[in-house]
């Protein structure tokens, strides 16, 4: 049997969702950018977490970008976009909001209120469903559209991600979709195995943002040790490939996570902080500038819908 509870610890709301069976859990913050707080097992070994996220509402509040926008919903652009600038039609457009350096990251709805609309729970699985209606409050995106997320924990300690962008406006909108999640098994990154079902790699100049070329890349299509090795890099994912199409192990810990992007995110950007605690692993529709070079951004008629979606299974290994 699956159930949700309501905690109120730490100056925010959150949607602990359970199963009641085997000890898999999820916590979701609707109100801090509907964030992935805690994802994770009890059993006879002890408690299992494998999102690094924050300390509390007022830590989300006041160090979210500087802590690298842990968990960070990517909406309506992903990563960088060159200066904050893109033409769309006839008119050019500037974002105000974040800047690293020169250039704008990680788009509008990272840190903003989303208000639950529904939950389930029943003996197949527990949800929640939140929703952020935008309408046009970022100069650089003067245009409307609904915002929904649903997390949906479900047997085999298994989480869903789906979201729903939906056009509002009077005309057409760009729209890209994806998520900012780090994640920790326990010992540095460097311990850790990866595997990665890769075509691609693409080719970033030295703003990290892309030239357009498309190199082959297949370093991680079998679990190899991180390693010391520097990461914030975006690959095109083989699509066709068997799932799981992204793993990251503790070999000595004998845990597993396993990734299961649907087709909507056939990117995947990989960021290894220096404090190589945690691993970014962020599922996108199309990788950065999207806005400039056009790789994965749908244009959305009006009232037509984008739908994004991934899955996250963990496992303890034998």
């Amino acid at each position: 049997m699956f159930s949700i509870t309501i905690s109120n610890d730490g100056g925010w709301e959150k949607y602990i969702l359970q199963d009641d069976v085997s000890g898999s859990y999820a916590e979701v913050i609707p109100g801090s950018g509907a964030i992935l707080h805690a994802f994770g097992f009890r059993d006879v070994h002890g408690t299992v977490n494998v999102v690094e996220s924050y300390d509390s509402a007022d830590d989300f509040l006041h160090h979210q970008e500087r802590k690298g926008f842990l968990g960070a919903k990517l909406s309506p652009f992903v990563c960088r976009l060159k200066e904050g600038r893109y033409q769309f039609g006839e008119k050019s457009y500037r974002f105000e909001k974040y800047y690293l350096g020169r250039h704008a990251i990680h788009g509008i709805l990272y840190n903003r209120i989303f208000g639950v609309i529904g939950q389930s729970a029943d003996e197949h699985h527990a949800s929640v469903t939140m929703k952020y209606d935008y309408r046009g409050q970022e100069p650089g995106y003067p245009f409307h559209y609904d915002c929904t997320v649903t997390w949906r924990l479900a047997a085999g300690h298994k989480v869903t991600v789906t979201t729903e962008c939906i056009n509002q406006d009077k005309g057409l909108i760009p729209m890209q979709d994806g998520w900012h999640p780090y994640f920790t098994l326990g010992d540095p990154v460097d311990e850790l195995q990866l595997e990665f079902q890769s075509k691609e790699i693409v080719e970033f100049d030295s703003d990290l943002l892309p030239t357009r070329n498309m190199v082959p890349y297949e370093d991680f299509i079998a679990l190899k040790k991180i390693g010391p090795i520097f990461m914030d890099y975006c690959f095109a994912l083989n699509m066709d490939a068997c799932q799981p199409l992204c793993v990251l192990r503790n070999p000595v810990k004998k845990i597993e996570l396993e990734i299961y992007p649907g087709r909507s995110y056939p990117f995947l950007q990989i960021y290894i902080p220096p404090h190589r605690k945690s691993i970014a692993i962020e599922n996108l529709s199309g990788p950065p500038d999207g806005f400039n070079n056009a790789m994965g951004t749908q244009i959305l008629e009006p009232g037509a819908a984008a739908l994004f979606q991934t899955t996250y299974q963990l496992k303890r290994l034998p």
